[in-house]
């Protein structure tokens, strides 16, 4: 089931999947996407909590990307929390690999014809 992180900013918490209760359909269909597949790179790179939304290097505005986490947040591989103005980012690598072992890996492995 879906739930929302507690947020003590202005604007709506996000809701989060949890990857078991992720279809496979769901969790191709995320990372199927180019920019979704920069942002878990990007993400699996540095430590939980560290990036915000506005640190990631991907071609898209600001709204592209929200849309992005979102869809990345349904499908269980993404963690967001809001600290003051920054919503923070963990990629949800334990889980996700328990769900789907290998799919992750096969992600995050650099390929010629990315």
């Amino acid at each position: 089931m879906a739930d929302r992180t507690e947020s003590a900013s202005h604007r709506t918490a996000p809701v989060h999947t949890h990857p078991d209760e992720v279809p496979l359909l769901t969790a191709l269909s995320a990372l199927a996407d180019p920019v979704r597949i920069q942002l878990i790179r990007q993400l699996a790179g540095h430590p939980d909590w560290v990036l915000s939304c506005s640190n990631f290097d991907v071609a898209v505005g600001r709204a592209a990307k929200s849309h992005h986490f979102a869809i990345l947040r349904g499908a269980g591989l993404v963690e967001q929390r809001d600290q003051g103005p920054k919503r923070l980012n963990r990629l949800r690598r334990e889980e996700f690999d328990a769900r789907f072992p290998g799919l992750l890996d096969l992600t995050l492995r650099a390929d010629e014809d990315d």
